[in-house]
């Protein structure tokens, strides 16, 4: 859409001004905002017109966390805890590979995809000997859906028979894995603006990877100028496996590793002190809120409002769709909210503040919050377009809440980077049912390998 007016929308920008508008519009040039104002649009020779009205505008979602191979592994370990999950599925998952790959990750990306995500991350640290390209089938996915993609190259060296969690087979050596993660900066990452793929490193867990993988992935990361990614403080039982292992809890141990900083973004962060907190917030190291994930598993609540209050860069994460089966990103900033009031109270978080996470938040864990995550002129055109003129939102007067309190908005229309994704609830570059089929053929292809 070389030019758009989208005209008579509720907006939030999610600006630094929280700037919304009850009516307002929105112009599109090709792939870039450039004019955001309340009362009728201006005239624009040659533009589409969108008539918006009854809809409410915001900037497309940005998931911080996932795993997009999980999708074909859904429905497993139904009750267990965060290591009785891990223990099920390794097995599973050692049987992954590109094919496999390629089909859950186009699944999974189009479900974000339906509800309001324009940016996500991928935490993809399982490679089995002989899979294939893995990295490249999900980057190739992500093209395919047309999503904004920030996957990380990921990596597990501390197999059972050394201490850690993972089975062996499913580990890597140190020296592959640095190699594995220079080639995949330079073979996909751009660091241009507007960029559609930048990599990141990710070691996955302190009880996964040992500290000397730590260490020198942080090093080759600083070095090739990308960011850093891991898991953290999700469970007592890892709090505990630190203790025991390092003799220090998760944040402080990574901290002695230089995993603190504003190049860096932590999963979950369930299980954080005071202290924990002040460090995150003195070094402007981020944090991806999975509140599904974590319910599902048990694994208790992020102190989300004390992160906030610090100043901490707090995105929202889908996490794992076989730990959070819907795998939906919009309807974390519901869960989000409940989770935090279910704690705290009623005033411990409001709807403003977890739309801000699951949008701006969100770009700044990514580094990229100067070209998404609001609607301002001279951004990036990420954007979403809720509709709230139907049964579940029509009465409540205030659009935002009704978005993050009612149930799931449809689509009218969902761009990244200018491109039409979604319209009228409809995904436009896959067929569902397609994705569907292929997914449930590829989870039975990987169920029959692994003999269960």
């Amino acid at each position: 859409m070389p030019r758009l007016v989208i005209d008579g929308a509720a907006i939030a920008t999610v600006d630094a001004a929280h700037t919304e508008h009850n009516r307002g519009y929105i112009v599109v040039d090709d792939n870039i905002i450039t004019a955001v104002g309340a009362g009728p649009a201006p005239e624009v020779p040659g533009a589409q017109f969108i008539d918006a009205r009854g809809c409410l505008a915001t900037p497309g979602l940005v998931n911080t966390h996932h795993h997009l191979y999980q999708w074909i592994t859904r429905g497993h370990a139904q009750d267990g805890t965060l290591f009785e999950w891990l223990t099920t599925l390794y097995p599973l998952w050692s049987h992954l590979d590109a094919d496999l790959e390629y089909v859950a990750a186009s699944a999974a990306l189009a479900a974000l995809a339906l509800s309001g995500c324009t940016t996500t991350t991928d935490h993809h640290y399982v490679f089995p000997r002989g899979g294939g390209d893995v990295l490249g089938a999900e980057i190739a996915a992500a093209q395919r859906i047309g999503l904004r993609f920030h996957p990380t190259r990921g990596s597990m060296d501390l197999g059972a028979s050394a201490g850690g969690l993972p089975p062996d087979n499913v580990v890597e050596d140190i020296d592959a894995i640095l190699a594995a993660g220079q080639d995949a900066v330079g073979a996909h990452h751009d660091p241009s603006f507007g960029s559609m793929c930048r990599i990141a490193l990710a070691p996955c867990s302190p009880f996964s990877v040992s500290g000397e993988l730590m260490r020198e992935s942080a090093a080759l990361a600083r070095e090739l100028g990308v960011r850093l990614h891991t898991h953290i403080a999700e469970t007592t039982d890892e709090e505990q496996f630190c203790l025991e292992r390092f003799g220090a809890r998760p944040v402080d141990y990574v901290e002695s590793l230089g995993w603190l900083g504003d190049d860096v973004w932590f999963a979950h962060g369930v299980h954080l002190s005071a202290s924990d907190i002040a460090k995150l917030a003195q070094t402007g190291t981020g944090v991806a809120h999975c509140p599904s994930s974590n319910a599902r598993l048990g694994a208790g609540t992020a102190p989300i409002p004390e992160l906030l209050a610090a100043g901490v860069p707090v995105g929202m994460g889908v996490d794992g769709v076989a730990s959070n089966e819907h795998g939906g990103l919009g309807g974390e900033l519901r869960q989000a909210l409940l989770m935090a009031r279910n704690r705290l109270g009623p005033t411990a978080i409001t709807a403003r503040q977890v739309l801000q996470a699951g949008t701006i938040g969100g770009a700044r864990c990514l580094g990229r919050d100067r070209e998404l995550g609001s609607l301002e002129p001279g951004k990036l055109a990420d954007m979403a377009l809720w509709r709230v003129d139907g049964l579940g939102h029509a009465d409540i007067d205030d659009p935002v809440c009704a978005l993050v309190f009612g149930p799931s908005a449809p689509l009218r229309l969902l761009l990244v980077n200018g491109v039409p994704v979604v319209a009228d609830d409809e995904l436009r570059t896959a067929d569902t049912a397609t994705l569907a089929g292929d997914a449930r053929d590829a989870a039975r292809t990987l169920r029959a390998r692994a003999g269960t």
